[in-house]
């Protein structure tokens, strides 16, 4: 099959022949169908996670049709359209046991621990209890962007930050995670503060509802201009980069009792932020990390996909061909553009 394959860190990938995947007793092979590209592929591709073995395919954002399945597979069969999370739990260890499969102890992660959807046909682990059937209705682009970062967002807003009606929402970040995480924030009825230092991408958050946009390079007090917008403080505020600046930010611009998400990955220079943790313990502030969404947790997005109050498809921005995402993966850091980039073109279909 086709692959994107690189054979050292930082070092410019090839698209190349590599061996098919074979199922194992546990798992599948799906055609990968769609797949994105994801600021989290770059962090892998420079060597900030040390899961990967090299050479490495990448790619974790997919949607795909079942090929093949192994031995032990009792919920799916050939031809079964399907997504996944990008963290896969084993179904055993005591983190599964509590319904915490995005923290599993054991977990398999496409494009990190293991060989990912940056290719025609990717092998998935621990598939009875990790794949996600697709609606009917819906695409393989769309249910690819919903694979990272849509439902990382999701969870980061519904479950862990807890955002409901009427309250005041700070997105740190305006990529793909932000702006999933500010339209999941409007559907549940929360005004939203969005700050970025791209204008193209504020206007790009204004059109989907955010109520104030805020350009940090321009703003030379951020933490106080959201205080003041928002009558004291946010309620709930996330970073949705992982940077130190948005880190502190986000803690900061907290209202007493409010609540803080990292849902933005925090490596290599990032990995340990200043904290003002003074203020923490003064405003009883809430410090939650977020990984994630596991399976089980899927139909309660995908019921507001389907009634109309989540449109994950506006955030779709542009369609490449496998060949096009080594481009879109090597220069992902330089933060070009708007939403979701999902390579939807592969060998089989050129």
């Amino acid at each position: 099959m086709k692959a994107v394959l690189f054979h050292a860190f930082n070092t410019r990938p090839e698209y190349t022949d590599v061996p098919d995947p074979v199922a194992r007793p546990d798992g599948v092979v799906l055609k990968v169908e769609a797949t994105g590209v994801c600021r989290s592929d770059w962090h892998g591709w420079v060597g900030h996670d040390r899961d990967i073995v090299l050479p490495h395919v990448p790619g974790h954002e997919l949607a795909g049709t079942v090929l093949e399945v192994g031995k032990d597979i009792r919920n799916w069969k050939v031809g079964d359209r399907v997504t996944l999370p990008f963290v896969c739990g084993c179904g055993h260890c005591g983190a599964c046991q509590s319904g915490n499969q995005q923290v599993c102890d054991h977990q398999f992660q496409p494009g990190f621990t293991h060989w990912g959807s940056f290719a025609e046909y990717v092998g998935i682990h621990y598939a009875d209890q990790n794949l996600v059937r697709m609606p009917e209705s819906m695409d393989f682009v769309t249910a690819a962007s919903l694979g990272c970062r849509f439902a990382t967002s999701f969870r980061a807003v519904v479950h862990q930050g807890r955002v409901r009606g009427g309250e005041w929402v700070a997105v740190h970040g305006c990529g793909g995670v932000g702006l999933s995480a500010l339209m999941i924030a409007k559907a549940l009825g929360a005004a939203v503060v969005a700050i970025d230092i791209d204008d193209q991408k504020l206007e790009f958050a204004r059109a989907l509802g955010a109520d104030v946009t805020l350009n940090s390079k321009n703003t030379p007090d951020v933490v106080e201009v959201i205080r003041d917008l928002t009558g004291g403080g946010a309620h709930v505020s996330l970073d949705a980069l992982g940077h130190t600046v948005t880190c502190f930010n986000s803690i900061a611009c907290l209202r007493t009792r409010g609540r803080h998400v990292q849902v933005g990955l925090m490596l290599a220079e990032q990995q340990h932020p200043p904290i003002p943790m003074d203020r923490v313990i003064a405003k009883e502030l809430e410090i939650y990390g977020s990984h994630g969404m596991q399976a089980h947790a899927y139909p309660e997005m995908l019921r507001m996909i389907a009634q109309g109050l989540l449109k994950p498809e506006l955030l779709i921005g542009r369609r490449i061909t496998l060949e096009e995402s080594i481009d879109a993966l090597v220069h992902m850091n330089t933060f070009a553009g708007t939403g979701v980039t999902v390579v939807d073109r592969f060998a089989s279909s050129l």
